[in-house]
C-alpha cells in the first residue's frame, strides 16, 4: 500500500502544476487582450478635446453667450451619457467687433487643434473665418451670424445654430402686407449683415406687391451727426414705415435721434428686427429713459417654445455669473445648444468609428519667409465626417428642436411679434414659416392639419403717439411742394373739363369729382392744376399720361380713359364714370308711304300666310261638307264659302259654325296661329311707323369695319390708335375731328361730299353730342368696348388707393350722381334706332306655328278619309262569282267593271250627306239579315 501511494503522489503533483500553468497562461492572454482593447478605446476617445469659442465678449450678444457656453461645457462634462471618458475643453477668443482681429483670433484659435468652433456672432467675421475652416475642415457652429448669404454652398463648414435673417425679413414682409402698406424705408448698417438682410427684404416685399422706396444705410461706426443727417433726409420722404435692421450695440442711437426729431409721434411706423428685443432682454430691467424712446415700436424676437428644459435653464441663469452680472437674451439659448450639438455629434462620431487626428497642410509649409506661424495650422482629418454627423444630429435643446433641413437651416423657424409700450413689451402674435402670422403659438399649430386658407391674425397694436388706428404709412413730402396735377386743355366738350379764370383755374365735371373725392380724405392734399395743351386743339391724352409716368406731373385729372397700355406705366383710381366706344350715324324721320302697312312682314311671310288661310279653309270645308249644311250648295256658292271662311278667321268674324269634331280641332289651332300673327303684325307696324330711320347702311362696328367709308374720331383721343392696332383699319380712312361743329358737318356731308359715314367715340361724349343736336344723330349697334374714366397717378402712389375709396364713397352716398346732374343733364334721345330690315318679321319667326297647324290639318284629313273609306267599303256590294259556261267567253272589260268601282261613284259617295250614308248603310244591313234567314232546302237537280 505505501509503495502504491508513493508512486501516485508525484504523478498527481505534476498534473496539478501543469493545469495551473495552463490557467495562468490563459489569464495572461486575456489581460493582454483587454489591455490592447483598452488601449484601442483610449485612442478612439481621447481624454480631452478642444473646442473654440469666438465672439466679442463685451457686446450684447457676447455677454449672454459666454456664461451660456460655460454652463453647457459644465453640463456636458458632468453628463455620463455623452462623451463617456472624454472631457471637453473650451478656448475663448475675443474678436473685439473687428473683422481683422477676428480673423487673427480665428487663426490663433485653430492652432490649438480644435475639432469645432462656436461662433462668431458677427456675419462679416463669419464670411472671413468660413474660408479658414473650409481649408482646415473644422466645423463652425455660429449662434449669432444671421446673414442669409452665409447659407451659400461656398461655405460648407459653416453651420448656423440660430435662425437665418432670410426668415425674419419674410416675417417683416408679412407684417407690411397685413397692415396694407406698399412702401417702406429700410434703415440699416452698411455691412454684410445689414446689406444682405435688406436685399432679401426687397425680394420678400416684391412678392407682396410692396417695395423699399429708399435704403438709408450708415457705416458701422457712424457718429450721431451722421445718423441725424440720415434721419432728417428720411423724414422728408413720403413713406412713414421704417424697417430698422442694425446691430444691438448701436441701434438705440437711431431711436434717440428720431425722438429728438419728432419722428416717434402719430403717423410713424417703426419695425425693428430681433436686435432690439435682444438688447432689451439683456437689460435687467430696461430703464424708463430707454423705454420712452421705443413707445409704439413693433419688433421681432426669436421664438423659443416654453419647454420644461428651457424653464430649468432660466431658473439657474441668475447663478451663472461671469465678470459681473450676466445679461440674457435668446442668443444665450442658441449658444448653449451649440455646445450640446458639438458634444452629441462628437459622441455619434466616435460611436461610428471616427478618430480625432490632425495632419499638416502641405500648402502652408512655404511661408515665403513670413514670421506668421502658419505651419501650426493643421487639417482635421475627420472634419468632413464630423460635419455630416452634425447635420444629421436631432435633439431637443433649450431653444427648441435642433434639426437641420437640406439647406442647413434649423427646422420650423418662428418669431414672436412684440409691441413695445409702457415699461415693457407685449406679444401681439407669432410668425412661422409654415403658418404665417397668427395669435396661436407655432408649436400648437404644427399639431393641427395645415390650412392654406387660414387668415393672418394679430392682436391690436398701440402705435407711436399712443394711437390704435393703423397709420396709413405715408404722407406728402415735407418739402413745401404741392402736387402738380396735369389737366387736359380741351377745345371741345368743355362740360367735362375746361380752363377757368377763377381759382383753382379749371372747372368741369371731372374737376368737381376730383375735388369732392379729395375733400373726403382724412388729410390735406396741397395741389396745383397745370393745363396741358395749347388750347387750339385737344391734347394727346396718351402723352399726358406719359408725363405722369416720367414724374413731370404727380397726377392727371380729367376725362382720361383707363386703357391697358396706360395701366402699364401709371396707376389709376377706381373709375368714376363708365365709358365705351360706340358708332354714331345721321338719322332722319320716317316718311309715311302708301304701302307702309306691308312692311311688318317679308314677302315670303305674306305668301305663306295667305296660302295657309286658303289651305285651312279647304280643310275645314272638307271636314264639314258632309254634315254641315252651311258648307253645302252649288259649287260656286261653296267656293265663295271657302274663301269667306278662310279670311274671316283673321278677324275672328266667321259666321259659319263648325259641327264636326275634327273641324273644330283644326279651327281652334288655326285661330291660335292667327292670334299670334295679328299681335306680331300690330307691334311691328307700330314700331316701323314711329322709329327714326338710318340714312346710311352702317349698322354697327362690324359693318363699319368691312366698308371702305371714312370714319371720324375725336382729336387727341386714344381711339385712332385703337382702330388701327386692334381693328386693322387703314389710317387713310380715319379723320380727326376737332370739335362738335366738325362732328355735325362731317356727318351731314357724308362720304360723298367729303364727310364721314360714321363717328367712333366714347359714350359720354356721344350722349352729350346727341343731346345738343336734338337727336339728329344716333348710335347704331352696341358698345364694343367697356372701360371707364379715372385719375392717373405715378406707380405705387398711395393716393390712388385712398382716392379710389373716396370715389366709391361718393357713389354710395349719391354725390357722384349729383355732380353728374349738375354738368351733364340734358335731353336724352330715348328712341332706339333700328334699321328697316331688322324690324320686318320673316318666316323664320313663325315656321313652328305653321308646322303645328299643318300637322293638325294632315292628321284631321287622314282620320276623315280613313273613316270615308271604311264607310265606302261597307256600302259597296261584294263581287259576284259568275259561271263561265252560262255567261259565255270572258270579257276583260266586263270583269274589270264587275270587280271595281269607278272614281265617280267614290266622289258621289263622299258628296252625300252623312245622314244619307248612315241611312243607306242601315238599310243594307237589314237586307243582309233577310238574305241570311233560314229557307227551304233546295233539291239537287237530276241529270239526264
Amino acid at each position: 500500500m505505501e509503495i502504491l501511494l508513493m508512486n501516485w503522489r508525484p504523478s498527481h503533483v505534476c498534473k496539478t502544476r501543469t493545469l495551473l500553468a495552463l490557467v495562468f497562461c490563459m489569464w495572461v492572454s486575456m489581460e493582454v487582450m483587454a489591455g490592447t482593447e483598452n488601449a484601442t478605446h483610449s485612442s478612439a476617445r481621447p481624454s480631452t478635446l478642444n473646442i473654440g469659442a469666438l465672439f466679442t465678449f463685451h457686446s450684447v450678444i457676447g455677454r449672454a453667450a459666454k456664461p451660456a457656453i460655460l454652463a453647457a461645457i459644465e453640463d456636458v462634462n458632468s453628463d455620463q451619457s455623452v462623451l463617456r471618458g472624454t472631457k471637453l475643453n473650451v478656448i475663448f477668443h475675443d474678436t473685439n467687433c473687428s473683422g481683422f482681429l477676428g480673423t487673427v483670433e480665428a487663426l490663433q484659435l485653430i492652432e490649438n487643434d480644435v475639432v469645432a468652433a462656436i461662433g462668431p456672432q458677427s456675419s462679416g467675421i463669419a464670411h472671413v473665418i468660413s474660408h479658414v475652416v473650409n481649408e482646415l475642415h473644422v466645423p463652425l457652429l455660429s449662434f449669432g451670424a444671421t446673414d442669409p448669404s452665409l447659407a451659400a454652398l461656398q461655405y460648407p463648414y459653416f453651420v448656423r445654430t440660430t435662425q437665418s435673417d432670410h426668415f425674419q425679413v419674410y416675417a417683416v414682409a408679412d407684417l407690411v402686407e397685413y397692415f396694407g402698406w406698399r412702401e417702406v424705408i429700410a434703415i440699416f448698417v452698411d455691412d454684410d449683415y445689414g446689406r444682405n438682410g435688406i436685399a432679401i427684404l426687397g425680394d420678400a416685399l416684391a412678392k407682396k406687391r410692396s417695395k423699399i422706396s429708399y435704403k438709408a444705410a450708415f457705416s458701422p461706426g457712424a457718429s450721431k451727426s451722421d445718423i441725424s443727417e440720415l434721419l432728417v433726409g428720411v423724414n422728408l420722404m413720403e413713406s412713414r414705415v421704417y424697417i430698422v435692421h442694425v446691430n444691438p450695440d448701436s441701434g438705440l442711437t437711431i431711436f434717440s435721434i428720431a425722438k429728438a426729431l419728432g419722428m416717434m409721434t402719430s403717423g410713424y411706423v417703426w419695425i425693428a428686427t430681433d436686435w432690439l428685443p435682444s438688447h432689451l432682454d439683456s437689460l435687467n430691467p430696461p430703464g424708463p429713459d430707454t423705454m420712452n424712446l421705443l413707445q409704439g415700436v413693433v419688433a421681432l424676437r426669436h421664438h423659443t417654445p416654453d419647454t420644461d428644459l428651457k424653464k430649468r435653464f432660466m431658473s439657474r441663469w441668475s447663478k451663472l455669473k461671469h465678470e459681473g452680472s450676466p445679461s440674457f437674451n435668446s442668443y444665450a439659448l442658441y449658444a448653449y445648444d451649440s455646445v450640446w450639438l458639438a458634444a452629441r455629434a462628437l459622441d455619434d462620431f466616435f460611436n461610428e468609428g471616427g478618430k480625432v487626428s490632425f495632419s499638416d497642410d502641405p500648402r502652408l509649409k512655404d511661408t515665403n519667409r513670413s514670421t506668421l506661424h502658419l505651419t501650426s495650422l493643421r487639417i482635421f482629418d475627420g472634419g468632413q465626417k464630423y460635419l455630416q454627423t452634425i447635420l444629421k444630429t436631432n435633439f431637443t435643446g433649450v431653444s427648441g428642436q435642433i434639426e437641420f433641413d437640406q439647406d442647413k437651416y434649423l427646422v420650423r423657424p418662428a418669431y414672436d411679434i412684440l409691441n413695445i409700450g409702457g415699461t415693457g413689451s407685449r406679444r401681439i402674435g407669432y410668425w412661422s414659416n409654415s403658418t404665417g402670422l397668427s395669435v396661436i403659438a407655432p408649436e400648437i399649430l404644427y399639431k393641427k392639419p395645415f390650412n392654406k386658407n387660414t387668415t393672418a391674425q394679430l392682436y391690436s397694436v398701440i402705435w407711436p403717439g399712443e394711437v390704435t388706428a393703423t397709420p396709413r404709412g405715408w404722407v406728402f413730402p415735407n418739402n413745401g411742394r404741392p402736387l402738380r396735377i396735369g389737366v387736359p386743355y380741351r377745345v371741345s366738350y368743355q362740360d367735362f373739363v375746361a380752363k377757368d379764370k377763377s381759382p383753382p383755374g379749371v372747372r368741369g365735371y371731372c374737376i368737381d369729382v376730383f375735388e369732392a373725392a379729395v375733400n373726403l380724405l382724412p388729410y390735406a392734399v396741397p395741389r396745383t392744376y397745370v393745363l396741358y395743351g395749347n388750347g387750339k386743339r385737344n391734347p394727346e391724352y396718351s402723352d399726358l399720361v406719359f408725363q405722369v409716368a416720367q414724374n413731370n406731373f404727380d397726377a392727371a385729372v380729367g376725362d382720361v380713359t383707363i386703357t391697358t397700355n396706360r395701366t402699364r406705366i401709371v396707376d389709376f383710381t377706381q373709375p368714376y364714370m363708365e365709358s365705351g366706344l360706340v358708332v354714331v350715324v345721321p338719322v332722319k324721320q320716317a316718311k309715311s308711304k302708301p304701302w307702309a302697312f306691308l312692311k311688318p312682314f317679308t314677302y315670303q311671310m305674306w305668301l305663306v300666310t295667305g296660302a295657309f288661310f286658303l289651305f285651312v279653309g279647304v280643310v275645314v270645308w272638307i271636314l264639314e261638307h258632309r254634315m254641315n249644311h252651311e258648307f253645302r250648295g252649288p259649287p260656286r256658292q261653296q267656293l265663295i264659302t271657302i274663301c269667306w271662311f278662310s279670311f274671316s278667321t283673321m278677324f275672328f268674324s266667321h259666321r259659319e259654325n263648325t259641327v264636326s269634331t275634327l273641324g273644330r280641332l283644326v279651327l281652334v289651332i288655326w285661330l291660335f296661329v292667327v292670334l299670334i300673327i295679328n299681335s306680331s303684325y300690330t307691334a311691328s307696324l307700330t314700331s316701323i311707323l314711329t322709329v327714326q330711320q338710318l340714312t346710311s347702311r352702317i349698322e354697327g362696328i362690324n359693318s363699319l369695319v368691312s366698308s371702305n367709308d371714312p370714319i371720324g374720331v375725336q382729336d387727341g383721343s386714344f381711339i385712332w390708335k385703337y382702330l388701327v392696332d386692334e381693328l386693322n383699319i387703314a389710317e387713310s380712312r380715319l379723320v380727326k375731328l376737332k370739335d362738335m361743329e366738325a362732328y355735325i358737318k362731317a356727318l351731314t356731308d357724308g362720304p360723298r361730299r367729303g364727310g364721314v359715314a360714321a363717328i367712333v367715340d366714347e359714350l359720354p361724349y356721344i350722349e352729350l353730342f346727341m343731346s345738343t343736336t336734338k337727336c339728329a344723330f344716333r348710335t347704331v349697334g352696341q358698345e364694343f368696348t367697356k372701360s371707364g374714366w379715372g385719375f392717373a397717378f405715378q406707380r405705387d402712389s398711395p393716393l390712388a388707393v385712398d382716392l379710389s375709396t373716396a370715389i366709391l364713397q361718393l357713389s354710395e352716398n349719391g354725390d357722384l350722381q349729383k355732380i353728374h346732374n349738375k354738368w351733364l343733364t340734358h335731353n336724352e334721345c330715348s328712341i332706339q334706332l333700328n334699321d328697316d330690315e331688322d324690324d320686318r318679321l320673316s318666316l323664320t319667326s313663325f315656321w313652328g306655328l305653321f308646322l303645328i297647324c299643318g300637322i293638325a290639318c294632315f292628321l284631321a284629313l287622314t282620320v276623315f278619309f280613313c273613316r270615308i273609306l271604311f264607310q265606302y267599303r261597307r256600302f259597296t256590294p261584294e263581287p259576284v262569282e259568275v259561271d263561265v259556261e252560262e255567261i259565255g267567253p270572258p270579257n276583260p272589260r266586263s270583269r274589270r267593271s264587275l270587280r271595281s268601282t269607278s272614281f265617280k261613284d267614290l266622289i258621289d259617295f263622299v258628296d252625300k250627306k252623312e245622314t244619307e250614308i248612315k241611312h243607306m248603310l242601315k238599310r243594307k244591313s237589314n237586307d243582309g239579315k233577310d238574305e241570311a234567314s233560314p229557307s227551304t232546302d233546295r233539291q239537287p237537280r237530276s241529270r239526264s
